[in-house]
Parts: structure tokens; sequence; C-alpha cells
């Protein structure tokens, strides 16, 4: 039970939602901000504008997945009015206050080690982002059917990562009968790519590997899918990038050769944002409860 506790959202998407319910269902006090146009009505939340005043006894901050962008400003799809967190927002809080959020930006984390506030980025946590990475593999075998005229079943797939989405990828693409390739730079990760059935190639052949490839799944953080990359690749392939922005594939060049390519981040709000704001709402609710008893122990 959050018997006591005060959580405050600001700002969010659907995924927010499923967190909201479950933070009233264990009897937390419940501050909306940025909430605004939202429909429906929560029993047992209140909402109140973005004040220094509606923040100083907080607990809890809820943030969206993306906290802030680089000026402070935090996305709500059920709030007209701009919302930005600024320093004297973050004075306000307690220093007992922890602030969560998905990613934080390099302005946010600033923002908050100044004020010495701890800061939660859940999407660093390996149970967020295994159970993530099962609305992100559907979402992505969705955008991948629903992108080409060709069945999964059969396809030269390659996915580059076998991080906790890559992983998942790669396990779904064979069940579904692909021939899959997996390209990783760790011997660790080689060596369990083959143990799984299925092919391993170091990352750094990937230009010899694209040249037959159907479907190419990335979901490495950074430029792996250069110009002289795609140059390789056939016309008919498909790209899909799973990595954060702004991603790992040179879409100018990939557009340039006639390559479809997308982008694809935050899948999981997208194409299941009940099941994803549940996934949080469970490591959230406990993460809060953790928090108070810690906060007990040491006063």
């Amino acid at each position: 039970m959050l018997t006591g506790i005060h959580v405050a959202f600001i700002g969010g998407d659907a995924r927010q939602l499923e967190v909201i319910k479950r933070c009233i269902q264990l009897d937390a006090s419940v501050t909306l901000v940025g909430f605004d146009n939202l429909e429906s009505n929560f029993t047992g939340a209140t909402k109140r504008p973005l004040t220094c005043d509606v923040l100083k006894d907080v607990d809890a901050l809820i943030l969206p997945i993306v906290g802030t962008d680089d000026q402070g400003f935090v996305e709500s799809i059920f709030c007209s009015k701009p919302l930005q967190l600024l320093d004297q927002h973050v004075e306000s809080l307690p220093k007992h206050c922890v602030v969560y959020t998905g990613m934080a930006k390099t302005y946010l984390k600033n923002l908050l080690a100044s004020k010495q506030i701890p800061l939660v980025e859940l999407l660093d946590r390996d149970d967020v982002a295994i159970y993530n990475s099962i609305p992100t593999v559907e979402g992505a075998l969705m955008m991948a059917i629903q992108n080409t005229d060709i069945t999964i079943h059969g396809s030269q797939s390659i996915v580059l990562g076998l991080g906790r989405t890559g992983l998942s990828m790669a396990r779904a693409l064979h069940a579904l009968g692909a021939r899959v390739r997996v390209g990783a730079r760790r011997q660790e990760h080689l060596a369990r790519i083959y143990e799984m059935g299925l092919t391993p190639f170091p990352i750094s052949e990937l230009k010899q590997q694209v040249t037959n490839a159907d479907f190419i799944f990335n979901t490495v953080p950074q430029l792996i899918l250069t110009a002289e990359i795609i140059a390789q690749m056939p016309q008919s392939a498909f790209i899909l990038d799973l990595a954060s922005k702004p991603g790992g594939t040179d879409f100018r060049y990939a557009e340039k050769r006639g390559i479809k390519a997308l982008l694809a981040p935050g899948l999981p709000g997208i194409v299941a944002p009940k099941t994803a704001g549940q996934i949080l709402a469970q490591t959230l609710s406990r993460l809060i409860a953790e928090q108070r008893i810690t906060r007990g122990e040491s006063t």
C-alpha cells in the first residue's frame, strides 16, 4: 500500500493512466499536472497547475518516458498548454522526493543533480526493459508485415545487437520461421546466439552480411547502418530501427537508394499502451513502496 505517500504526475501519454490507476488503488495521494484535457476523471486524484506550491510536499514525482526535452519541456497529450520544468520547481521539491522517468536527457539530469534530488531511469532497469521488449517485438513484427510484400517465414532476417530487445526480437523471428542472423560485438553474445540455434556474426562483418537481407532490425543506439553498409543491401530490404532517437541508420542515404527505413522508438506506448502502462505501474508502485521503507529506516 502507498497510504500517506503523495505522488505527482507531470505530463505523459496513455501509459501514465495505468500508473495513476495503480497509485490510486494503493491509496496514494495523487496530483495530476498537465491532464487538463483528460476526458475521464480519476476519483481520488486532483488536477493542479504546475506551480512550486503543488510540488512542495511531493514524495514521488513521475515524469513521462522521455522526462523532458533539452529546454525542460515535458510532453503531455492531455494538455494543450506547454509544461516546462524549471529550476524553481525542482528547488521546491522535498529533499526526500524521488523523480522517476523512463530516460533522462542532460537537462533533467543536471537540474536534479544541482538540487541533490534522486533520479530513477526506469528503462535502465533490466526488469522494465525485458517486459517492454514484448510489446516492442510485437509492434516491430506488425510494422515489418505492413511494409513488405513477403512473409517473415523463410526470410533472411538480421538483428543487430543482443541486448534485451535484440534477444527477444531474434527469438520471435526464429519462432516464425525466419532465417535469423544476429550481429554482436561481445564474444559472450556471439556464443549465446550460437546456443540459441541462430547464426552469429561479428558486427565488423556487417557489410558482407547485408547483401541478401530481407529484414534488418537494429537495436544498437549508434550509427551502425552507414551509407557504406546500406550500399551493399538489395533495394527490396526493409530496415526497422528500434534504437532510441536518432537511431543507428543513415536514413538520408537509405531514402536516396530507395530502401525503406523506419525509425520506431517507443513502440510499447504506441502499439500496446495499456500493457506498457501496466508494466510501468507494477515497477513504479514497488519502487515507491521501497522508497518509503528506506526513508523510514533512515529517519
